[in-house]
Parts: structure tokens; C-alpha cells; sequence
């Protein structure tokens, strides 16, 4: 999956993943797309269930095949991430 630097979102065929909560559930999430907010990478995720939801995460790419998702727990970061989020959606639509 080709990143662009620029904040904007992947224009290729989508990918998803699973995640896997701690209650044991599992959910198929399309990749919407990684942006940056303040230095660190983000990642935006559809969940294939028929909701409106977004997952955003931290993102850290381990190497060319992997990468980890990161809880974003401190709510001040969070909401800065959810703002650059929706900036972002606006600039596309």
C-alpha cells in the first residue's frame, strides 16, 4: 500500500483488516486512509458493519508488510486527531 506524506488519504483499491477486541469480537474494517497530526501517524478505519463509525488509531508501520495500531488514550491527543480527521473529510468532499 503506496502512503502519502501529504495528509491525504491512500487513492488505492481498498484494503481491510480484522481487529480483534478484548471481549473477543472481531470486526473487518476497511483502511480509509493515514494522516498526520503534530509529527505522528494516524489511521482511519471503516467498519465493515453497517454503521457510520470511524476507528482512528495510532499508526506505526513496522516494516514493509506490518504495522501496529495504537490506542489513542490521552483525550486532548485524540481530539486533535479527530479534528484533522475532519478536516480532511471536508477537503474531500
Amino acid at each position: 500500500m503506496a502512503e502519502d506524506k501529504n495528509n491525504d488519504y491512500l487513492e488505492d483499491d481498498a484494503e481491510y483488516i480484522t481487529l480483534e477486541f478484548e471481549d473477543g469480537m472481531e470486526v473487518e474494517a476497511e483502511i480509509m486512509g493515514i494522516f498526520e497530526v503534530d509529527g505522528k501517524e494516524y489511521i482511519a478505519l471503516i467498519p465493515d458493519d453497517d454503521s457510520d463509525d470511524v476507528y482512528l488509531y495510532g499508526y506505526k508501520e513496522v516494516n514493509d508488510d506490518e504495522f501496529e495500531l495504537i490506542d489513542i488514550e490521552d483525550d486532548a491527543e485524540f481530539d486533535r486527531v479527530v479534528k484533522e480527521f475532519d478536516r480532511l473529510t471536508e477537503e474531500e468532499e
